[in-house]
């Protein structure tokens, strides 16, 4: 809701501002006619009124000067502000708060009789305008009666205040909105805090205009492009030009299906639990430290960047988090939004094929350091060879400047000029870039003669270039052309691989023959071993089976043996019954022993205790 009310009060705000700016009849004005109605009544007007402006010079004055020079571009035009996103909003709050909330900046569209009248969009027309009715109804009033009622009297001090209200909230609301420039100014000019390489004239800002203007996603000329970035980019706009050219790039350029993305949205990524939070919390302190807008613990850059990386990770699960991500995104993030960026980080990762370098299996970069050197060996002979002496692979020094696309060591302003050939060439601008930069430290280089000078010097002398020198390696890059020579060089790197694997397995062909006969002799001694233990086994158990024959036959005997025995105690007890039933009382009390021994109880039946 916020951001499209937001565009809708700018425009009104600038249309009153016009119009207050329009000339106003000198016989009146908002104080002096106060003043009028106060001494026609009898009555003194308020403290309020009194230390109003005098004349309308002053009113108009004070109400012109509350537009800021802020405002102003260097060319002494209005700046126009863009529309905002309601993320936009949100970091502006973060990064520099805003004097007021943005919802008091909010067009109200319900208002009842009684309410202020909202900033309308459009001039007021004469019978709108306050003032200009407030002027018709004077006159009226003068030229019928002559003299002016009490409810003449009290319409027109209504309608009076009200324009003085409208005065006093225009003014409001034109800080508000020089306020929410500022810090928007501010943010941007602390994420465009770096010195540019190359110098980026009028003429060629004004054909990126042209091409930036274009609404429809039309194709340029490449080579029209390609010559206009060599001519410089203006960090002012380097963020809508990146955008501009990864359109460019995806017009020519379709990415297969299998290859793409998922379609999530940032915003449902950013709800999302990441397994690669802590890891991305660890760095966050890592990247650009001494930069203003990332320098802040959990500051506004240091979040942006932690949902841009969270973001990343929950869409590519291959790739994940890996550290090196995170200066390219912090880089894509001081030039654009957080939504910006990711789509940005999206290109760069898929259309151009970046995350093969991210992968867990890193094949990629070991491709990669394989054509570093061999370019080196072509370009650099004597270079080449001055490090295989010193035992100084690629992976020292050039592994860190191709997992950060040189963000990590290099000055800001260099990295920016990197990447704007990169939107256009691709992943061969790290090589070109790499090959440059060695090829004019190589006097240097090889003066050192023992390995810890070398790496020092690779690492700390080379990225602290100077600005000649910075523009003097992206002449020579825009000049360089070796994709095919990469190209050639990542066939020759798995031909190679197969063929040494190839022959790795051919001279071990013997050893392998002799290891798998001697595996071969145990396994058949062991064979014989546990055959001979398996007969042993099976005789116990014949043994074991017919001694549970015997055991089984003996166990039915003896069933057989206690059923007739349980009969025949059955049979006695009976008969012991009937004879119970003939005897005297008093002789079953003396054979009462006996009866017992027989389970036999005098008052109680029989308890045979047979088993069926």
């Amino acid at each position: 809701m916020g951001h499209k009310a937001a565009p809708f009060l700018l425009f009104g705000v600038s249309a009153l501002r016009v119009n207050l700016r329009s000339p106003v009849p000198s016989s009146f004005t908002a104080p002096s006619f106060l003043k009028n109605l106060y001494q026609g009544s009898g009555r003194t007007p308020p403290q309020s009124e009194r230390d109003a402006p005098k004349s309308e010079s002053e009113g108009r004055r004070r109400t012109i000067s509350s537009c800021s020079n802020d405002s102003l571009n260097a060319s002494g035009t209005p700046l126009t502000l863009r529309r905002i996103s309601w993320r936009q909003r949100i970091f502006l709050r973060v990064a520099s708060p805003m004097i007021t909330s943005p919802s008091d900046m909010q067009h109200k569209d319900h208002l009842d009789g009684n309410d202020l009248l909202p900033l309308s969009p459009l001039p007021p027309t004469m019978e709108e305008d306050p003032l200009a009715s407030l002027l018709q109804d004077e006159s009226t009033t003068e030229s019928t009666d002559g003299k002016k009622n009490s409810e003449d009297l009290q319409r027109l001090w209504r309608k009076a205040i009200h324009q003085q209200i409208l005065l006093i909230r225009m003014e409001k609301e034109n800080l508000k909105l020089e306020a929410a420039s500022r810090d928007e100014l501010q943010s941007r000019k602390i994420k465009l805090d770096y010195d540019e390489v190359g110098l980026c004239q009028k003429e060629v800002s004004n054909l990126w205009d042209k091409k930036l203007n274009c609404r429809t996603k039309i194709r340029f000329d490449m080579e029209e492009i390609y010559a206009t970035l060599k001519e410089g980019v203006s960090k002012s706009k380097r963020g809508e030009i990146w955008q501009f050219l990864s359109v460019q790039y995806r017009l020519r350029h379709r990415l297969p299906s299998k290859q793409q993305p998922p379609n999530t949205t940032y915003i449902d990524l950013l709800k999302q639990l990441t397994a690669q939070q802590h890891a991305i919390l660890v760095d966050l302190g890592r990247t650009f430290p001494t930069h203003p807008y990332f320098a802040t613990q959990l500051g506004a850059g240091q979040l942006s960047l932690y949902n841009l990386l969270k973001a990343y990770s929950l869409l590519d699960q291959e790739v994940g988090y890996c550290q090196g991500i995170s200066f390219v995104a912090g880089v894509l993030l001081l030039h654009m939004s957080e939504q910006q960026a990711f789509e940005m980080l999206k290109f760069l990762m898929y259309d151009l094929g970046f995350r093969k370098q991210y992968r867990p299996d890193m094949m990629s970069l070991q491709i990669q350091m394989y054509q570093l050197s061999r370019l080196l060996h072509d370009y650099h002979r004597d270079l080449y060879n001055h490090l295989e002496e010193n035992e100084i692979s690629p992976s020292l020094y050039a592994a860190p400047w191709f997992l950060t696309l040189f963000a990590s060591q290099f000055a800001l302003g260099f990295v920016a000029r990197v990447f704007d050939i990169i939107f256009v060439q691709g992943t061969e601008v790290i090589f070109k870039v790499a090959i440059c930069l060695l090829g004019n430290n190589k006097e240097r280089i090889m003066a050192c003669d023992n390995f810890e000078s070398i790496v020092d010097f690779l690492k700390i002398n080379i990225p602290d270039m100077t600005k000649d020198t910075m523009e003097k390696i992206i002449t020579q890059v825009f000049e360089m052309d070796i994709s095919k020579q990469l190209h050639a060089y990542e066939v020759e790197y798995h031909v190679i691989n197969d063929e040494m694997l190839e022959a790795s397995n051919s001279c071990d062909d013997t050893e392998s023959f002799q290891k798998l006969e001697k595996a071969n002799n145990q396994l058949k001694r062991q064979n014989m071993d546990l055959l001979e233990k398996l007969q042993v086994a099976h005789t116990k158990i014949q043994n074991l089976e017919t001694n549970v024959e015997t055991i089984l036959s003996r166990e039915s005997k003896m069933r057989n043996l206690i059923r007739s025995l349980e009969q025949e105690k059955s049979a006695y007890q009976r008969a012991v019954e009937q004879m119970r039933k003939y005897v005297p009382a008093h002789v079953l009390t003396d054979c009462e022993p006996l009866l017992k021994d027989l389970n036999c109880s005098p008052n109680n039946k029989t308890k045979t205790g047979s088993k069926q």
